[in-house]
């Protein structure tokens, strides 16, 4: 089921309610003598969830529970299989983005242009669910999402939004997102990359200064550069020791020239990058949580079938106490991130 169809029929039932769990103790009432008296109460304690702590569940909109489970099912019966050999092999499926495109997942929180328009907290339990099989997958999605068409749609003019934003959420473009230097990181204050300005053609020229960017997610198969524009060349990186199933690479720009008219016109200064990257965070928040959610389920259901000495390993109270500790963080986590 496509999240837009979802997020629309979900809207139109009205405005969600959120619902609290409680739980109240209320002293029975009895009539004696004409007189109403009070007994104590029976303790009333919840039952302790440890897949939910604090009912996170209860907290979360009709909407975002079912954007979340359709696109946690696709995680686990589309993606999951597939990782293990692409993570193996050190290759990063194309047609993944476009099959979360036909879902309507990339750029949801933007309204319009094809986008379903949900809210922050259900791109934060797509992020959570996307993590949860493999963190090469989520960072593809939040590069597309908030590093790519998040400054088209908030910088950009309304010509470029058209252009571009349509083409993105179906996953027939994939973009990447060129800010990070050999010698800076991501400190956009320090980039060496300078452009000058060629008034004859209008158009911006460079680099006069600094060629490279590098570590760029998505890079070696991009349509749409942002940061980038013509006259430049990708070359992808092998042989990482993390996110092999990632596309990632480095942009070398020679004779780059981007016309005006490719300008984010809405960006000023360093609001522009780190307006993307603040962006970018949140649903990288969400999606941590996910993958420290997969490792939590896995070593436990580790300790439960691990036999050694005729019982299991999670007898040890070694191994229940770091498991303790696991959950009582990813717990504190989750409601932070609402």
């Amino acid at each position: 089921m496509a999240l837009r169809g979802v997020s629309a029929r979900l809207l139109s039932r009205g405005p969600d309610l959120r619902v609290l769990r409680t739980w109240v103790s209320t002293a029975a009432q009895t009539e004696k003598g004409g007189r109403t008296q009070s007994r104590p109460a029976k303790s009333s304690r919840p039952k302790f969830d440890w897949q939910d702590p604090l009912v996170l569940e209860e907290q979360l909109t009709t909407d975002e529970i079912l954007i979340r489970d359709t696109f946690r099912t696709y995680c686990q019966e589309r993606l999951m299989p597939r990782i293990l050999l692409a993570n193996r092999n050190e290759v990063f499926h194309r047609e993944i983005i476009s099959e979360m495109g036909e879902l309507g997942v990339l750029g949801p929180t933007i309204k319009g242009y094809g986008c379903a328009g949900v809210s922050t907290v259900a791109y934060g339990l797509l992020a959570r669910e996307l993590e949860r099989v493999d963190s090469g997958y989520r960072s593809a999605m939040s590069v597309q999402s908030s590093l790519v068409m998040y400054p088209i749609y908030t910088y950009g003019s309304e010509e470029q939004r058209q252009k571009y934003l349509p083409q993105l959420a179906k996953g027939e473009l994939l973009g990447c997102f060129g800010l990070t230097e050999p010698n800076c990181g991501s400190d956009p204050s320090s980039m060496e990359t300078r452009a000058r300005y060629n008034s004859s053609n209008k158009s911006w020229m460079g680099p006069s200064m600094g060629r490279t960017k590098t570590w760029i997610t998505n890079s070696p198969m991009a349509d749409l550069f942002v940061w980038c524009g013509l006259g430049v060349k990708m070359a992808a990186f092998a042989g990482k020791f993390s996110l092999w199933a990632l596309a990632t690479g480095m942009i070398i720009m020679d004779s780059m020239e981007v016309p005006e008219e490719n300008m984010l016109s809405g960006a000023s200064s360093l609001g522009g990058p780190f307006g993307c990257l603040n962006n970018a965070r949140y649903d990288i928040t969400w999606g941590v949580l996910g993958a420290s959610e997969f490792c939590f389920h896995t070593a436990r259901q580790y300790a439960l079938d691990r036999i050694q000495f005729g019982v299991p390993l999670g007898k040890s109270q070694l191994i229940q106490k770091k498991l303790a500790d696991m959950l009582t963080e990813i717990t504190l986590g989750l409601p932070a991130c609402l």
